[in-house]
């Protein structure tokens, strides 16, 4: 019998409900618990790279370095959401429908930001390599901050959009009702699956467009040899591992409604399912940011190490309480 995407979209409800906590409290406080460490430790990471950031004033002139910040800015709220929506998961069931939906929107503006992010770093550095006499004028400060506004505002329109279609929709009391806390469940009238489906195709298509259109440029410029190689193939493999980001952030709409079907069909390992997908889309991209800028970027790279010694030695010589 054939089921219909939308149908499967409005029942995937009820294996999500299901899906409460039903671990042992070891197997619970472990995957609890790693999860933490995981969130802490990019926490660490991010949170070191925009202190660097912030304390060198050519990074904050740089447009090349304002996208890179505010990609990581992006990915430390999101990683924090959803580590945290997945621990309140595991500590209460359900909560109101008025506390879930602003964690729920601004997770769903974050992970939509990320592409759109990647879009304008690979124009960036496009324009760098393909019209070096114009970047000056091309790209700069006040551009980069409207780009930046129009990336959270193309990124606000689908959880807002989702939220008027459910007041309208819903009657005022359902926002005091406890939930579990998940997209389909808060949001859960059939138009807005079509308009998210609607609108993700025509947002992916748009970005691979342009990371397929700005890494054929660079390579025909390798090729033409007329500007340093090093730099070029450098734009090129940052371009490249934009495309593997953006694969990677893919998951986030696609893995999930593969959720759904999965615990239907195996409902015995709900909790394992959902711990791997929140891995594999949530934790593991967020690892990439840090590696393509903060590792191979080695003007990035020599003030941060310098940013971490400094701290780790202010650790160090921190004075010690007499025994």
């Amino acid at each position: 019998m054939n089921i219909s995407a939308a149908s499967l979209y409005e029942n995937s409800s009820l294996p999500l409900q299901n899906a409460s906590p039903r671990d042992s409290f070891s197997a619970s406080l472990t995957k609890n618990i790693m999860a933490m460490l995981v969130w802490l430790a990019l926490s660490m990471i991010n949170g070191s790279m925009v202190s660097t950031f912030f304390r060198h004033s050519f990074f904050y002139e740089d447009p090349r370095y304002i996208m890179f910040i505010y990609m990581v800015i992006n990915d430390a709220v999101q990683l924090t959401l959803v580590t945290g929506l997945y621990v309140v998961s595991y500590a209460f069931s359900k909560i109101l429908a008025s506390a879930c939906c602003p964690l729920i929107m601004t997770a769903v503006l974050t992970t939509r930001s990320t592409p759109l992010i990647l879009a304008g770093m690979a124009i960036e550095r496009y324009v760098s390599i393909c019209f070096p006499l114009h970047y000056g004028h091309m790209c700069t400060v006040q551009r980069t901050v409207w780009l930046v506004g129009v990336i959270l505002l193309l990124s606000a329109t689908p959880p807002f959009t989702d939220l008027f279609i459910t007041l309208v929709k819903e009657p005022a009391s359902f926002f005091q009702t406890a939930i579990f806390c998940d997209h389909s469940l808060l949001f859960r009238d059939r138009s807005i699956y079509y308009k998210n489906c609607a609108f993700d195709s025509v947002y992916f298509s748009f970005v691979f467009l342009v990371l397929l259109y700005t890494y054929c440029k660079i390579m025909l410029t390798a090729w033409a040899a007329s500007t340093d190689l090093v730099s070029v193939k450098k734009a090129r493999n940052t371009v490249l591992l934009h495309g593997v980001q953006l694969l990677l952030c893919m998951l986030a709409f696609v893995v999930p409604s593969m959720q759904a079907p999965l615990i239907q069909l195996f409902p015995q390992y709900g909790l394992e399912i959902r711990y791997i997908n929140f891995l594999l889309v949530y934790v593991i991209p967020r690892f990439l940011s840090p590696m393509i800028y903060g590792f191979r970027d080695e003007k990035f790279r020599k003030y941060w190490i310098k940013y971490l010694i400094h701290r780790v030695g202010r650790v160090k010589h921190l004075p010690q309480k007499p025994k």
